[in-house]
């Protein structure tokens, strides 16, 4: 498919695409496929106004209607998903399923909050007080910032956005500059939705805002924008979270990772080599639940690793929009530039290289062979979190060293051993197992499901998005007591008579 049909078909004019000083350019060919026009802080400063206005009207809409409002939203992405899907993979590299499966991330968030907005429920409380009842109620919060980053252009933002939604919170949005075509078109299928619905949805329920970092900080700074959820690297995460602080907003951060594997004696090699390749090499190893340090047991490390060279050897490599590719580009020549340094200092520190060099016939994007670097420890290089497909693979001989190599890094998003020894899986999974926000067994690290809270401990940021409770993050609670009797007693016995 041409890159002309693909930005057609998501219903990109050339109004969207031109006229802008932001090249977007594919990381498939190198092309540019926009020049787009970008916000100034005062332009983030007026949709902060707008997006209140729309609070004070949206908060008063009943949480259940509110739903109604993403239910739609989700009919209109199952009807767009073939194309929005097309074009993340334009946009991010991608291979095509993966787009697909992004774009399904979205419409299942959505099942979820619709789900969510007839449960925001709160607890009735049993008072000490006779003639007392206790209860906690939540609130809307106000106006939410997402800030996403380029690996996965849409899913993240639809994680915190529908449930924001629900909740009663308009949101701003600041996609990756890198892929802001994707956010230009999904914020068209939500204005099909919003047409749907009705007068009931004010005006400025979700605005996005185009740029480099100065668009960003506006909404970090601004004490107007209660809940910021930033999806990134720690280094903005440093940035980011304390800005936030100062000014007592909530921040949830879903920041790096630098995942693990554990594979056991026991393990079933076929199902794990499986588990190892598509954790290691979607996305061309750009996710932040990438599998980037492999521990196996001695006793069948030397099998494992030469299966392992064998599929890596037969990977497709090439353009991520035709059938048959597993692997597609990096973003661009900067990745590949951190790429190869990461595996200078591998080789500088004894690790032994198979694979990393350039893709040659497939293209003029970034496309690389994915490397296996077979280490003799846990060097620095491997506690480093490297956003490009190299996978560290190391020795170990007891569980106890795996799961103490496992957790000696700075991150702590996702996690998993492969074993049939139950005692091996249940001590991974416990409060001395992986330390991370997700924990797998006998599966990879990445493809995480809605239903549970995605998220992580350490650097990664301690933020969680999806799951069964993370509604509360975009509620205020609020502890209520009231008093249905004739007399005015006080806590704790106290006595005060006038």
């Amino acid at each position: 498919m041409k890159h002309t049909d693909i930005l057609s078909a998501a219903h990109l004019t050339e109004a969207d695409l031109t006229g802008g000083s932001l090249k977007v350019h594919s990381p498939v060919d190198g092309a540019v496929i926009g020049e787009i026009a970008t916000h100034t802080p005062a332009d983030v400063e007026a949709m902060i106004v707008k997006a209140k206005n729309a609070f004070d009207a949206w908060k008063r809409v009943p949480a259940p209607r509110r739903g109604e409002l993403i239910r739609l939203f989700g009919e209109e992405l199952r009807a767009a998903k073939d194309e929005l899907g097309a074009l993340v993979t334009l946009e991010c590299g991608k291979i095509f399923q993966e787009g697909l499966g992004e774009v399904q991330e979205m419409i299942d968030i959505c099942d979820l909050a619709v789900g969510q907005s007839r449960q925001l429920y709160g607890l009735t409380i049993a008072s000490e007080r006779p003639g007392h009842s206790m209860r906690e109620t939540w609130h809307p919060m106000g106006v939410t910032g997402v800030i996403t980053a380029f690996n996965f252009p849409v899913a993240p933002f639809a994680w915190n956005f529908a449930l924001a939604i629900v909740c009663g919170d308009p949101v701003i949005w600041k996609p990756s500059e890198k892929t802001p075509l994707s956010a230009i078109a999904t914020a068209k299928i939500w204005e099909r939705a919003v047409a749907r619905f009705g007068s009931e949805a004010p005006d400025g329920l979700l605005h996005v805002a185009i740029g480099l970092g100065d668009v960003g900080e506006v909404l970090t700074r601004s004490k107007d924008v209660p809940i910021i959820s930033a999806t990134g690297s720690t280094r903005m995460g440093r940035i980011v979270g304390p800005v936030v602080a100062e000014r007592f907003g909530r921040a949830i951060l879903e920041l790096g990772g630098n995942n693990a594997m554990i594979v056991a004696p026991s393990a079933d090699l076929d199902n794990a080599i499986r588990a190892i390749v598509f954790s290691a090499v979607g996305t061309c190893g750009q996710r932040c639940t990438s599998l980037r340090r492999l521990f196996v047991h001695e006793d069948i490390r030397d099998e494992l690793v030469s299966k392992l060279k064998a599929v890596y050897e037969a990977l497709p490599i090439g353009n991520p929009l035709e059938a048959g590719t597993l692997v597609g580009p990096l973003i661009d020549a900067d990745a590949h530039t951190m790429m190869e340094n990461a595996l200078e200092a591998a080789k500088a520190q004894g690790g032994k290289v198979t694979g990393g060099a350039k893709a040659e016939g497939v293209g003029e994007g970034r496309y690389v062979h994915p490397a296996i670097v077979e280490m003799p420890g846990q060097t620095e290089i491997a506690k480093a979190e490297t956003f490009a497909p190299i996978l560290y693979v190391m020795s170990y001989k007891s569980l106890d060293e795996a799961i103490a190599l496992h957790n000696d890094v700075p991150q702590g998003l996702s996690s998993c051993i492969f074993s049939t020894d139950v005692r091996e899986t249940e001590t991974f999974l416990s409060a001395f197992g992986s330390d991370c926000g997700i924990a797998n067994v006998n599966i990879g690290p990445s493809g995480a499901e809605i239903g549970g809270a995605f998220g992580g401990e350490k650097e990664t940021g301690g933020g969680r998005e999806s799951g069964s409770d993370v509604w509360k993050a975009y509620m205020r609670r609020q502890t209520n007591t009231v008093n249905y009797s004739r007399e005015l007693p006080l806590a704790q016995g106290i006595r005060f008579e006038i």
